[in-house]
């Protein structure tokens, strides 16, 4: 008789998960809508493009994010009043986006501090016995990870809490072939033992498709359609309709043979620009007249409609620069004129008539968050709308708050746009930071320039790592008067002067016979100084040598111009600024150094240039704990410290980690005579035990492949053997990247 009530108890015979009619805005955008979904039991994969509500599902499962209506059950348990930790206490398991890991957490304390919330098979044990590199990696934080072995510990960190539902949210999202073909036999082992359900978020659709019998597609906010998984692999027409892989004939867009079969096997990750979809709005839904108001925010929002974009020909990476200069000027040439109409509307309208007299085409934008109505040529609404949460995330009641999401979507409605051959700002500091990081995002060359009262003291937050021009303005940008109007009128006879002349070279260019030579990066030192000379002159016939000084913004200008699209390689000797990062020296790089390599896949030669150093500035500002250190006056204003062994390990390390995260052809150098000028025989920081641990660092760290390679040399980075090895080395990179190549880490 109890066996017959347990058999009939309805928690046990419902769905391990079951949504119905979920609901959730963002301000007044409907991120979901209606959804409705059904897991039983095993495995369900769900595949949209991006912005659809995939991750809004996610986190409203896991009470992250509140529903203003339908209902979440969990064996018909229901889970929408309930706070995060009490949904994971009942057994439901989150596998973050973006793998939200501890940097100061090691791997052991990650999975021992979330173990035991359940009784279960997961223990630790059975985690390090899973996934081995984990446990090799045990006493290693959260930020010394690679990007699969980050996304193995979020797995296990899921995991341990012995779940019986698993919420995966883009697991194998920026990983090599090799992990993602781990993380796809994991989940299909999951589905297959039974213990544990899983609801899979995925973009890959080849994961999707092997890991689930059956995919929920989600479009603009709901669950589309469910279609076998058989069907949406062999479908190639059906992956374009849905989800918009493949090519889209409107957008006149080719698509690499190559690149066709791993995107519709899921087995490349896609460049985000491309594959992103874009939200088409319509500011104006009915015809204005001279007294119209602007439309709400929530009209716009709901009469918009969604468009993929086409995958993009991957471009042989030493194509002419001009190439990436013709694809941002498709359309007439603009000057946009972007600022706070609200406040400014009168400096910047005169700054518009100005650039509109002297023959460009001028677009005023309005960029303030006051919600105010004005007449421009690109509403501040409109600009709101390309935010990632929609325009409802920009206009609110805290200034600060308004000001960072108007920066957002202005820069990210700026990167759509096609024809812009300058951009010019006046206002103050709350003017400058609204659209600085907009023209960060143009590429070099592009004139860019900010006039503002603030450009008498210190401009790198605004200015970064880009061409950006800063004009102080004498008086503070409210009202025109005799002399703002001289120093406004300046302003813009200086960019118009720029945009002119860069139209005339361009069309001078244009009409030369020969092709420009691809540009490549060079990365230098005073203590490099030879080595790049040397490799500078010996390519110099085949290629524009731009050298690059290691002081952090000059790696970060490199990277810019990588990410830009403008180097066809880069040889990156001079690799110093990670010692002052990791060390705390003056010209450190950021967290990001090598992220364009990463991304952008370029052909890659490196080297272990002036790590044994760290710059500090005059002698009595090094640090205390540093100051019985070995140090070198360099000169007055700059002194060096020599790294030990044990700062040059984890400086190895370091980059070793970044290097596996380079899918892109890779060489990188160990010169074991020596890594700078003044690492020699005779010279001050002559140590090679000190370089000894350095070089063991990266054999250890570096998973070498045919396409990723230590080498090491018997001289001195500033040998002549060393630039003749570099210089045959990129030589033989550069005549590989006609096709995209895939590799395992």
């Amino acid at each position: 008789m109890i066996l017959e009530q347990d058999m009939a108890d309805p928690r046990r015979t419902a769905p391990i998960l079951e949504v119905r009619g979920l609901d959730v805005y963002y301000g007044r955008s409907h991120a979901l809508q209606g959804v409705d979904l059904t897991l039983d039991s095993g495995v369900l994969a769900v595949v949209g493009r991006n912005g659809m509500g995939k991750t809004t599902l996610c986190k409203t499962i896991m009470g992250l994010v509140r529903a203003t209506g339908g209902s979440v059950r969990m064996r018909g348990e229901e889970l929408l009043s309930l706070q995060p930790a009490q949904v994971a206490r009942l057994g439901v398991g989150y596998v973050p986006q973006g793998r939200r890991l501890w940097r100061s957490l090691t791997v052991d304390e990650h999975l021992r501090m979330t173990a035991g919330m359940r009784r279960g098979a997961w223990t630790v044990e059975r985690i390090y016995d899973t996934f081995p590199r984990l446990a090799e990696r045990k006493n290693n934080g959260g930020a010394q990870l690679s990007g699969g072995e980050q996304q193995m510990l979020a797995i296990a960190r899921a995991l341990v809490t012995n779940p019986r539902l698993l919420i995966m949210d883009e697991p194998t999202e920026g990983l090599a072939p090799v992990i993602v073909a781990q993380v796809e036999e994991m989940l299909a082992g999951l589905g297959e033992d039974g213990d544990i359900s899983v609801l899979v978020i995925e973009q890959n659709i080849g994961v999707a498709t092997a890991v689930s019998k059956t995919v929920a597609i989600m479009v603009n906010g709901r669950v589309n359609r469910l279609i076998e998984s058989s069907r949406l692999a062999a479908d190639r027409d059906l992956q374009q309709r849905l989800l918009g892989v493949g090519r889209h004939s409107q957008a006149e867009l080719e698509i690499d043979a190559e690149a066709n079969d791993a995107v519709a096997a899921g087995s490349a990750s896609p460049r985000p620009l491309s594959l992103a979809p874009r939200r088409v709005y319509i500011s104006n839904p009915t015809l204005p007249t001279r007294w119209s108001q602007p439309a709400p925010i929530a009209r716009i929002e709901s009469s918009a409609r969604t468009l993929s974009s086409g995958v993009l020909r991957l471009q042989e990476a030493a194509r002419p620069r001009r190439d990436a200069e013709a694809a941002r000027s498709a359309g007439p040439p603009t000057v946009l004129v972007v600022g706070t109409l609200d406040t400014k509307g009168e400096e910047l309208r005169f700054i518009r008539d100005i650039v509109g007299g002297s023959g460009l085409r001028a677009r005023l934008v309005d960029v303030s968050t006051s919600g105010k109505p004005s007449s421009c040529d690109v509403s501040a609404q409109e600009i709101a709308l390309n935010h990632a949460r929609g325009g409802g995330a920009v206009f609110g009641p805290d200034r600060g708050t308004s000001v960072t999401a108007m920066a957002e979507a202005f820069a990210n409605w700026l990167r759509r746009q096609a024809d812009i051959v300058g951009v010019i700002s006046a206002g103050g500091s709350g003017g400058a930071s609204l659209v600085a990081p907009g023209m960060r995002a143009l590429p070099i060359g592009v004139p860019k320039l900010i006039i503002s009262s603030v450009a008498s003291g210190d401009v790198a937050p605004y200015v970064g790592h880009a061409d950006i021009t800063m004009m102080y303005s004498v008086t503070d940008v409210q009202g025109l008067n005799s002399i703002s109007r001289q120093v406004l009128a300046n302003g813009a006879n200086a960019l118009v002067g720029m945009v002119k002349a860069r139209l005339d070279a361009r069309a001078a260019n244009a009409r030369e016979l020969s092709p420009h030579l691809p540009a490549i990066g060079l990365t230098m030192f005073g203590v490099t100084t030879p080595a790049v000379q040397q490799i500078a002159a010996a390519l110099r016939g085949d290629y524009e040598c731009l050298v690059f000084h290691a002081t952090g913004v000059g790696g970060r200008s490199m990277e810019k111009l990588v990410d830009s699209g403008l180097l066809a390689g880069v040889i990156d000797i001079t690799t110093t600024e990670v010692g002052d990062l990791l060390m705390g020296g003056v010209f450190p790089a950021t967290e990001d150094r090598f992220g364009a390599i990463i991304r952008t896949r370029v052909p890659y030669i490196g080297a272990v240039g002036a790590l044994d150093m760290v710059n500090f500035g005059s002698p009595d500002t090094i640090p205390e704990r540093y100051r019985g250190r070995k140090l070198h006056v360099h000169n007055p204003q700059v002194t060096l410290m020599r790294t030990t062994a044990e700062e040059n390990e984890r400086i190895g390390r370091w980059i070793g980690e970044r290097l596996n995260a380079m899918d892109g052809p890779v060489r990188f150098f160990l010169p074991e005579g020596g890594v700078s000028a003044l690492d020699a025989p005779g010279q001050p920081f002559w140590d090679p035990e000190a370089d000894a641990a350095l070089f063991r660092a990266l054999d250890r760290t570096v998973r070498q492949t045919s396409n990723r390679q230590l080498i090491r040399l018997r001289c001195n980075i500033n040998e002549a053997e060393f630039a003749a090895a570099t210089v045959t080395a990129f030589r033989s990179l550069i005549g590989r990247t006609s096709t995209r190549r895939r590799v395992v880490r």
